[in-house]
């Protein structure tokens, strides 16, 4: 059951962002913020969660998950550390993700040849 919740909120998620994208005609850069400003959003109503408890893999793999963990990392950092933190330590949660997306753009930028 939990491949299936998983399979069902991930499809959903990415079934939504291509009905955004060809109905509003979007570009997959508008779409990338407007979920993940989305995923900052149901994370602030605490909403986010929730979906998270029910479909694991599914809610964590798309990129409403990046604006998840952005707001979770900081109002946790607001509560425990104060303001000042929020502007020094809300990438991270993050960090690993940005770090392994930096370098596998590299690795793929050297490894395959662009088109004229």
């Amino acid at each position: 059951m939990i491949f299936l919740n998983a399979f069902l909120v991930g499809g959903l998620i990415c079934a939504l962002a291509e009905v955004f994208q060809d109905f509003f005609k979007l570009t997959p850069g508008q779409v990338t913020c407007y979920f993940v400003a989305l995923g900052a959003l149901l994370d602030f109503f605490h909403i986010y969660d929730k979906i998270i408890d029910f479909a694991e893999a599914g809610a964590l793999v798309p990129i409403t998950s990046f604006g998840h963990l952005l707001t979770h990392g900081a109002s946790a950092l607001l509560e425990s550390a104060g303001l000042l933190s929020i502007f020094t330590n809300v990438l991270a949660n993050v960090s690993a993700g940005i770090g392994s997306a930096i370098f596998i753009a590299i690795v793929c930028g050297l490894i395959f040849k662009p088109k004229d």
